[in-house]
């Protein structure tokens, strides 16, 4: 009886895309398991459901208190994201000049808030806004959420501009070029993949953030994250079961078009 030697060889790759397939599976099975519970005809979160039924949906859309939280996440992240891109993209510029002085410190300082944890950031950034008033009101929270979303920024920016060719700069600025206008019409064309990648984490990071939005904002500035966490404690209806599954699915989105910022970053790079 002849023994083929390849068949382990052969056999690893299907050992591997099933443990794989295993590992995914326990990562999502418990978030997929929330999505048909905001279908419940019943306020219960039980399985089998008794029936199909979109009010929680109506709710949710109809409630003011929802929409008021949902608007104030969209206010919040979308000026927490602009004042997030704009900073990190500038910093991550700064970053990668040659002569910029103690590199590794300010690039240390300016991701700390991606390593502190987040509680200790609360904590202080509770403490800083009280001094100055800024505490309950939309204008501390895009602070504070621009704060913890451009470390995302320099990062993505600071990888994409390792591969960026700084003599397209030089020849930019002896065709007479300034320098605001080679960094706007030759530098942000190219690392543009990069920016967007690093705008999209900072604007989920933003409106997904809770532990922030439970120490600086009042009843009028309550985030959806925060909405959630408030009916968690008091009424658990399945509503809440209906954001998540519209979260789960805006979240779906953002990693596929992430992913396409990817590929399309690459396709330059073998193009150029």
């Amino acid at each position: 009886m002849m023994i083929n030697a390849r068949s382990p060889i052969r056999l690893f790759p299907i050992l591997l895309w099933l443990a794989g397939g295993l590992v995914i599976l326990f990562l999502v099975a418990p978030i997929v398991a929330i999505v048909p519970l905001s279908f419940n005809a019943e306020p219960f979160f039980t399985y089998p459901m008794p029936g199909l039924s979109l009010r929680w949906y109506q709710e949710f859309f109809g409630s003011e208190v929802w929409q008021l939280a949902l608007k104030n996440s969209i206010i919040v992240a979308v000026l927490a994201t602009i004042l997030s891109t704009v900073l990190g993209t500038l910093a991550a510029i700064g970053l990668t000049r040659p002569d910029c002085p103690a590199r590794a410190t300010l690039t240390a300082i300016l991701i700390s808030p991606m390593i502190v944890p987040v509680i200790v950031s609360a904590v202080g950034i509770y403490y800083a806004f009280a001094a100055v008033g800024l505490l309950n009101s939309l204008t501390g929270l895009v602070l504070a959420h621009t704060a913890i979303g451009a470390p995302f920024v320099v990062i993505t920016v600071t990888a994409t501009l390792a591969s960026f060719d700084h003599n397209l700069m030089r020849a930019a600025a002896s065709l007479g070029a300034t320098p605001v206008e080679a960094v706007m019409r030759v530098m942000l064309p190219i690392i543009a993949p990069g920016v967007v990648s690093g705008a999209l984490f900072a604007f989920v990071t933003s409106f997904d953030e809770v532990v922030i939005a439970l120490f600086i904002s009042g009843s009028e500035q309550r985030t959806l994250p925060r909405q959630m966490w408030s009916g968690v404690r008091e009424t658990l209806s399945p509503t809440i079961a209906a954001v998540a599954t519209l979260l789960i699915l805006f979240s779906t989105v953002f990693l596929m078009t992430v992913q396409w910022l990817q590929r399309r970053a690459e396709r330059q790079k073998v193009t150029a």
